[in-house]
């Protein structure tokens, strides 16, 4: 991602205004914006409950261990409140109970590198830096999981690349062996364990990825990969790894982790790649889908917005399309703007039914050249029961 792309907290709201107007749930008004002028003086009655997914609560930590999931509720998302609280940031694997604490914490540099050595999570802190606004997706957010491993965070740092620079690396240590604890008092039912990734110096550069020791203002909680975690913008959250304790620099016919493989297909992988130099990076597609239906009372009339979020790809898209049916054909959504592709753009859409019954929206990027294959797919399609219009 370009440096330039990186937004602030005020430039990202100020992006959110213009493209997506003003969204209050639980007001019967809502101020001046794009989209807004069809509710003028209307009633928010209420949001449609999308059907055949998940009834796992939201906002609320299931499980422990490997097996720990939490799912966030993104209805709650508007231009006002486009960042997850740290309490509702979406969680696929908690704490072990046998995780250190992090008084003392240490991460080793090792492998094919000149004087291997540590780096003291003291240090960290102290060099850590703003490093703006960034989403995470687990690469399993289907369905089944309410749609909801997906959330942003404000984060705060040190770049890799700048991290590494301080090591001269072997003849052949063109690699990045990035590991996280990975001890577990419990045998897993949901997942197995796996907390190591290998990247390219390249990928590592070209993706602006970061040691983070905070998010939104505060020290990362521990079920959040407290001290220290690897984020990757843009790429898939099973890359983003936890409890980092070793780095290590290796070449490029090393083995691919359990993990890489664990989440191959996931990432959509072609097979399940053996050596790393096989491995594609496991970008995050470009991607779209509602996030709340509203039912609105306007002027004595039903009216009803669809409120979803863009987010993925490396290009902004000015074309972004929805239907409601697969014998409708898709319509244009109108009065967004995408400025950066991470984190996300939130757009919405009025809709008149034309009936009651089952509908279910998709979305579909107008530009056939950018890269879509699981919004193609039909990953984030969401159904809806209209029960009156």
């Amino acid at each position: 991602m370009p440096g330039d792309q990186k937004l602030s907290r005020r430039q990202f709201l100020r992006g959110s205004v213009t493209a997506a107007g003003t969204l209050l749930l639980g007001l019967n008004r809502l101020d001046a914006g794009p989209t807004s002028a069809a509710f003028a003086g209307g009633k928010l009655l209420g949001l449609e409950d999308f059907l055949d997914e998940s009834t796992a609560p939201l906002d609320t930590l299931i499980a422990t261990e490997l097996d720990a999931r939490l799912y966030s509720d993104l209805s709650k998302l508007s231009e006002h409140h486009p960042v997850t609280p740290t309490s509702e940031f979406y969680i696929r694997t908690a704490a072990s109970s046998l995780l250190p604490n992090s008084a003392g914490w240490r991460i080793a540099v090792d492998g094919l590198v000149e004087k291997p050595s540590h780096a003291e999570i003291e240090t960290l802190r102290s060099s850590a830096k703003p490093m703006g606004l960034h989403l995470m997706e687990c690469s399993g957010n289907v369905r089944a999981t309410r749609l909801g491993l997906i959330s942003v965070a404000d984060w705060a740092g040190v770049p890799i690349s700048a991290f590494l620079e301080q090591y001269k690396p072997k003849f052949g240590g063109s690699h990045i062996l990035v590991s996280g604890f990975d001890e577990y008092s419990q045998t897993p039912v949901t997942s197995v364990p796996g907390a190591s990734w290998i990247f390219s110096m390249q990928e590592l550069r070209d993706t602006h990825a970061f040691l983070a020791t905070e998010m939104n203002g505060q020290p990362l909680t521990r079920d959040h990969g407290a001290p220290v975690r690897l984020v990757v913008p843009g790429w898939y959250g099973c890359s983003c790894i936890k409890w980092v304790n070793s780095i290590a620099f290796v070449d490029d016919t090393m083995e691919t982790t359990s993990q890489m493989r664990e989440f191959a297909a996931r990432t959509l992988q072609d097979g399940i790649p053996g050596l790393v130099k096989d491995y594609q990076p496991p970008c995050i597609d470009q991607a779209a889908m509602p996030i709340r239906v509203e039912k609105w009372m306007v002027a004595g009339k039903l009216k009803y917005r669809v409120v979803g979020i863009l987010w993925g790809g490396t290009q902004p898209v000015s074309k972004l399309q929805i239907r409601f049916n697969p014998d409708e054909g898709f319509v244009p959504v109108t009065g967004f703007r995408q400025t950066s592709n991470d984190p996300w753009t939130i757009w919405t859409y009025p809709w008149s039914p034309k009936a009651p019954g089952v509908y279910s929206i998709r979305l579909a990027i107008g530009d056939p050249s950018i890269q879509a294959r699981k919004l193609n797919a039909g990953y984030y399609v969401r159904t809806v029961n209209i029960g009156e219009v």
